[in-house]
């Protein structure tokens, strides 16, 4: 029986192709074939460092059809090295479900990194680089922009998307729309001649992208919620908790009622109406 082969996920160059590690193209030549996005992108890197390994189409259109296939072959034996466009493969790329067989038919996975346009914006955007949420390609459709944005509106994490720039202008639209206080980044071009990072609160950026004609790939960054001290009137919270409490309600839910109508957190409310929580056992 022949020695079981393996799959070797490359990453390869976003746009400079000196981005490219030693050992993907040591890797590259050794395979018996490279598993590529799209053969001619691919075959521009291997061009530049005199790599002459066979190449087969794997995209969303073969996906399906080719992978089972490359698994028996790995299975028989075959060393296979896996490359998408730009960046690493598996990363909002079909070859994610070549992966995923892998693991399930047993066969031994290598993942060498390198190159990654989510990683270079966000230490790029100027942004909170922890926690981080990333949301794959940015919605299409209008309702569906504004669902994925309401439901991560209390997420207190960096939010990061890919987007087509030519619908940045509506992506940021949306943002500006649904989160308006946020501060975000648009980083476009990345390692290449053009390469630029847009950096504002939200509302400008889809003002200053709206006049523009964008090019090249984009990524979209839009800033985590910034904490700001809420201003309150203690005497009206106050007000309010008693009017709930006259209608009936304990204390307690009024006082929940309130915070959750008014933004202010629960203590702070508790503290209009009974004076600075006590802490038994200290005096201070």
């Amino acid at each position: 029986m022949p020695d079981t082969g393996r799959l070797l996920v490359c990453a390869t160059p976003i746009g400079n192709l000196g981005d490219v590690t030693f050992r993907v193209l040591d890797a590259l030549r050794e395979a018996d074939t490279i598993a590529a996005e799209d053969t001619r992108v691919t075959s521009k890197l291997l061009a530049r460092y005199d790599i002459q390994t066979r190449m087969e189409r794997f995209d969303e259109h073969t996906a399906a059809q080719r992978t089972p296939v490359l698994v028996e072959r790995m299975l028989a034996g075959e060393l296979i090295a896996l490359v998408s466009d730009a960046g690493t493969p598996g990363v909002s790329d079909p070859g994610a479900q070549l992966v995923a067989a892998c693991v399930e038919a047993g066969v031994p996975i290598e993942a060498l990194p390198g190159a990654s346009a989510l990683l270079a914006a966000v230490t790029a955007s100027g942004l909170p680089m922890q926690p981080l949420y990333f949301g794959g390609f940015f919605p299409r459709k209008a309702g569906e922009r504004k669902a994925v944005l309401e439901k991560l509106a209390d997420l207190d994490a960096t939010l990061v998307f890919f987007e087509s720039p030519k619908r940045m202008a509506a992506a940021l639209s949306a943002v500006a729309a649904v989160l308006p206080d946020r501060t975000a980044a648009v980083a476009r071009e990345l390692t290449k001649l053009h390469e630029e990072v847009m950096r504002g609160p939200v509302a400008e950026l889809a003002e200053l992208v709206a006049g523009r004609v964008l090019k090249g790939e984009a990524v979209l960054l839009i800033g985590p919620p910034v904490p700001h001290e809420l201003q309150f009137d203690a005497e009206e919270l106050r007000g309010e908790v008693e009017a709930i409490v006259a209608t009936g309600c304990t204390r307690k839910d009024a006082i929940k009622q309130v915070s959750e109508r008014s933004g202010v957190p629960r203590n702070d409310v508790y503290a209009s109406v009974h004076g600075p929580k006590t802490v038994y056992g200290r005096d201070d």
